[in-house]
């Protein structure tokens, strides 16, 4: 069984002690009037108090460390320290329409001597089935003592994949219908369970063999694309390189999966 350190352990305690609570409150959001206002503003709040509960436990752990947050931004920290990237509850629209598929999601980004920033530890937590995915750079990607690997299917006829799907007022439709259709008629299913947090663990566990979407927030996807990587898969923009973040395009796979899923994505956008 692997050990945690001592950064996984002040993790691994953050998100179990905001875990119960979350877990409440998706249970209660399940019995209210189902109206446009009160669900969406208990789960805002569910949203919140999660977020206070790990904000304040990682600080207390790491007092001179910066944050990335969803709902409170950017916290500064000393900037020759790491900061943590904090997804209180990924799956919102999830959660609030009572789909138990939701994910607290955590990254620690480390200030590298050229001025770059290097994702090194991660942990993907699923409060409902008490699922820890978690991964630090070096030390390979876990599902609780559990070593992972990406999938080791080899042709896209068997590759079951992962997407999000443009809705209102986000992503390019235009886009995505192109690389649905380059995409789809090569693959044996395509699934959008609207957690990127989890699609992303998903590929690290090889239970879904790749995985694409774009116009994402880095708080989405900074722990999963750790977790592919540390799993031994590959996380890329949809051109092949490494500027995902930059470009907000993101797929990843295994080694030979992400090269035919590549060309397929690359050939829909030219």
């Amino acid at each position: 069984m692997p050990s945690h350190s001592g950064l996984m352990t002040v993790i691994d305690r953050a998100v179990r002690k905001a875990g119960p609570r979350l877990r409440r409150d998706f249970n209660e959001v399940q019995q209210l009037q189902v109206s446009k206002k009160g669900p969406a503003d208990f789960v805002s709040m569910a949203d919140k108090r999660a977020e206070q509960t790990l904000f304040e436990e990682l600080s207390y752990a790491r007092p001179d460390w910066g944050f990335l947050m969803e709902e409170r931004g950017e916290v500064a920290g000393d900037p020759a320290k790491p900061r943590f990237i904090v997804d209180p509850l990924d799956g919102t629209s999830n959660f609030l329409h009572g789909i138990p598929h939701f994910a607290i999601s955590i990254a620690v980004e480390e200030p590298l001597p050229s001025g770059k920033r290097e994702i090194t530890a991660a942990m993907v937590y699923q409060p409902l089935t008490d699922e820890s995915f978690w991964a630090e750079k070096g030390r390979g990607a876990w599902l609780t003592d559990q070593r992972l690997r990406v999938s080791a299917r080899r042709d896209l006829s068997d590759a079951l994949i992962a997407t999000g799907i443009p809705y209102m007022g986000h992503g390019d439709f235009v886009q995505w219908n192109r690389v649905f259709g380059a995409v789809a008629p090569q693959v044996a299913g395509i699934r959008r369970f609207g957690s990127a947090a989890l699609d992303l663990a998903w590929v690290a566990a090889g239970r879904f063999d790749g995985y694409w979407e774009s116009d994402l927030s880095v708080w989405d996807v900074a722990a999963g694309i750790l977790l592919v990587k540390e799993a031994g898969g590959f996380v890329t923009d949809f051109r092949g390189g490494d500027r995902a973040i930059e470009r907000n395009e993101f797929l990843a796979a295994n080694d030979t999966l992400h090269s035919k899923l590549h060309k397929l994505v690359a050939g829909a956008l030219r």
